[in-house]
């Protein structure tokens, strides 16, 4: 569906642009942007490799481990239904840790992983138990300890301190996820 809109988006204003005389604009309009978007990319592109490569290190260090062993308990209250299930608790575990320290491509097959422990302890119904909704809405709204993707972003638009978003972004972060898992909880009695 969103396809369909942003076809929409784009061809209305092509046909606009082009109906009031400025197509001229919107090719030039194209092209420039075009550029800067490849631009954009290739500044980025190192940085993201520098930034995984820190998250690689502290992966094979343990500190992801320790990371892991500081939200297991946090987690199995969250949890109910994963408590006591060592794959799906794991696997949960391992996402969002991933998630946290920024390495979300680590954390893709985690979550996958975890949704799909859940879906076996909700015995294969198919409308989502509380724990998957919890655990999708901590996975969208988790918290930030080093938010890569955005100092990355900030490093290649020339930004001096691309690094002063990171407390900003703690604080940010562990509010959408405290106010996140906090709805849910109160959704779960009346659904």
């Amino acid at each position: 569906m969103i396809n369909y809109i942003w076809f929409f988006m784009i061809f209305l204003g092509v046909i606009v642009g082009i109906i009031t005389g400025k197509g001229d604009l919107i090719s030039q309009g194209i092209v420039n942007t075009a550029g800067d978007t490849v631009q954009l990319v290739i500044g980025i592109m190192g940085l993201m490799c520098m930034w995984c490569g820190v998250m690689k290190i502290a992966e094979k260090s343990g500190l992801m481990d320790k990371i892991a062993r500081g939200l297991r308990p946090i987690l199995k209250v969250l949890f109910k239904g994963a408590a006591n299930d060592s794959k799906a608790l794991g696997a949960i575990v391992m996402n969002l840790t991933a998630n946290m320290m920024g390495l979300s491509n680590a954390a893709t097959p985690f979550g996958i992983k975890a949704m799909e422990e859940m879906d076996r302890l909700n015995g294969g119904r198919d409308e989502a138990s509380n724990d998957m909704v919890l655990f999708l809405v901590l996975n969208a709204a988790c918290i930030q300890f080093i938010p890569s993707t955005v100092i990355s972003i900030r490093a290649a638009e020339g930004s001096q301190n691309p690094g002063i978003i990171i407390i900003p972004a703690i604080i940010a972060t562990s509010c959408a996820a405290i106010v996140g898992v906090i709805v849910c909880k109160v959704l779960q009695r009346y659904f």
